[in-house]
């Protein structure tokens, strides 16, 4: 089995970090209250702000959420149990396309914690296009946008929905997962 696999908000807590210090930037630096739409997972959709807000945000928070960001409860066990059933995993990730050195901080955040995965695509905007070049069986993926498209182009997903983000309706292929204990349920009863 081929597992696409995203890393911020998936393998990376990042998300949760992500939107700490967004809601910080909005209220101490732009002095407002800015948010136009929590189920969104981005900063871009949940915030009204102008494009050199952002360029501030990206310039002033990526790097600090990078490394304080750790690596996702549950992950580590999981992820060595499903290589001893011969499962593949390559990394589809945007990391490193706004700022290129949160590549290098991912890769030494998982060098610490002796991840290795199978393959890495970084700095990818089309996630669909990898995983049918690499004839992915299933995605994990925390951005609705991203589990959509792919779902709706004959790819099996995993979305892995943080609290309060856009719900989607299950099928043959969405499931929603919150945790990773939920992830190796699914997997297994794929294997079985």
């Amino acid at each position: 089995m081929k597992i696409g696999i995203d890393l911020d908000g998936v393998v990376i807590d990042s998300e949760t970090t992500f939107r700490t210090y967004e809601e910080i930037f909005d209220l101490n630096t732009l002095r407002g209250c800015n948010l136009v739409d929590r189920e969104e997972p981005k900063f871009q959709g949940r915030y009204n702000w102008k494009k050199e807000e952002q360029e501030e945000f990206i310039k002033g928070y990526f790097m600090t959420v990078s490394k304080e960001s750790p690596i996702m409860a549950g992950f580590k066990a999981v992820y060595n149990l499903l290589k001893k059933e011969d499962i593949e995993f390559i990394v589809i990730t945007a990391r490193g396309g706004f700022i290129k050195e949160m590549k290098d901080d991912a890769e030494r955040l998982l060098n610490e914690n002796n991840i290795k995965f199978d393959k890495y695509y970084w700095q990818q905007d089309d996630k669909l296009e990898v995983c049918k070049k690499e004839n992915i069986d299933l995605m994990i993926d925390d951005d609705y946008k991203i589990i959509s498209k792919l779902s709706e182009n004959g790819i099996k997903t995993l979305y892995f929905r943080d609290t309060g983000l856009k719900k989607l309706e299950e099928n043959e292929y969405i499931k929603e997962v919150n945790n990773w204990g939920d992830i190796y349920r699914k997997i297994m009863d794929n294997l079985r």
